[in-house]
């Protein structure tokens, strides 16, 4: 099963998003950028990590609730911290709910 590497997100209609499913065979992401594209304001940005394979669903912040500037990206591109096990989790991200942003994943 893939993944789709690029996101136009929208808060006012997905504040939560599941960016790479469990089982997607994500397992060698080399980096996400994540770029605000609101005219106007600064975007909230969570992205994390869930393991939902036991009864306890187990979240894994990779970064949490920073403020994105308008017309501002943030790169992600620590091979090691975006190394994880995709059979186990799968990735999310989080924006505030007046947000928009571009997600792109390069593999």
């Amino acid at each position: 099963m893939a993944y789709t590497r690029y996101h136009n997100l929208a808060g006012s209609t997905a504040v939560t998003t599941k960016l790479i499913a469990r089982g997607s065979k994500a397992n060698d992401i080399k980096s996400i950028l994540i770029t605000n594209t609101h005219a106007s304001n600064g975007s909230t940005i969570t992205l994390f990590l869930q393991d939902s394979t036991s009864t306890v669903v187990k979240n894994f912040n990779i970064i949490s609730t920073i403020a994105l500037p308008v017309d501002n990206g943030f790169l992600i591109d620590d091979k090691a911290l975006l190394s994880f096990n995709n059979s186990v989790y799968d990735l999310f991200i989080t924006i505030g709910s007046g947000d928009t942003v571009d997600v792109l994943i390069s593999d």
